[in-house]
């Protein structure tokens, strides 16, 4: 068995201040930080996702329904899309990138960053799932934000995929006040919750 952690999302326009900010986003990244200071030896990798969005289309609205359209956030290469700075990424072996040119949600819609890119991404770099499966992974745990969009969605996929799916809840922060109908999603598909 290896185990990965991925954190979803940790970006300043997630957190309180930005664009889109999830309320305790802030403190999130700091848990993280603290997390990975005693436990960044339980795992065989670390790996982090960002929205890194150049020409999303209908994602974006002036008008946002919240639903399937969001005010502009995490544009590639700007301060809203940079880690916030309460979290460490020291620890972190892999970085994954997604969104560029349409909505995705999951981490596993992202590819590894490349070095010196600012676009992020290139088609041609492996995905989450050919990175992770490279690299022996076979359960992870899944962190960051929001815990009922983008962690809930790479956590389904990554379950999906066959990797044993566990969700930090305090670990991670929502948008709705009510997460009781996401975690229940997230169970009903098999993700452990802890």
């Amino acid at each position: 068995m290896k185990r990965a952690l991925i954190i979803v999302d940790v970006q300043n326009d997630f957190c309180e201040g930005g664009s889109l900010a999830v309320d305790g986003g802030a403190a999130v990244a700091g848990r993280l930080t603290d997390y990975l200071a005693g436990h960044a030896g339980d795992y065989g990798a670390v790996v982090t996702t960002q929205d890194w969005h150049i020409d999303p289309g209908e994602h974006f609205s002036d008008h946002p329904d919240f639903v399937d359209s969001w005010p502009t956030h995490c544009i590639a290469g700007s301060h809203g899309a940079e880690f916030h700075p309460s979290l460490d990424i020291s620890n972190v072996d892999a970085m994954f990138r997604k969104g560029q040119y349409a909505a995705a949600y999951s981490g596993f819609e992202g590819h590894l960053a490349q070095a010196g890119d600012s676009e992020g991404t290139s088609d041609d770099s492996p995905g989450l799932d050919e990175w992770l499966s490279r690299h022996g992974v076979t359960d992870v745990d899944v962190a960051g934000l929001a815990t009922d969009y983008c962690v809930k969605a790479t956590a389904l996929d990554a379950a999906h995929a066959g990797y044993r799916t566990t969700v930090l809840r305090d670990l991670s922060a929502g948008i709705a006040d009510d997460l009781e109908p996401t975690f229940h999603d997230l169970e009903a598909a098999g993700v452990r919750l802890a």
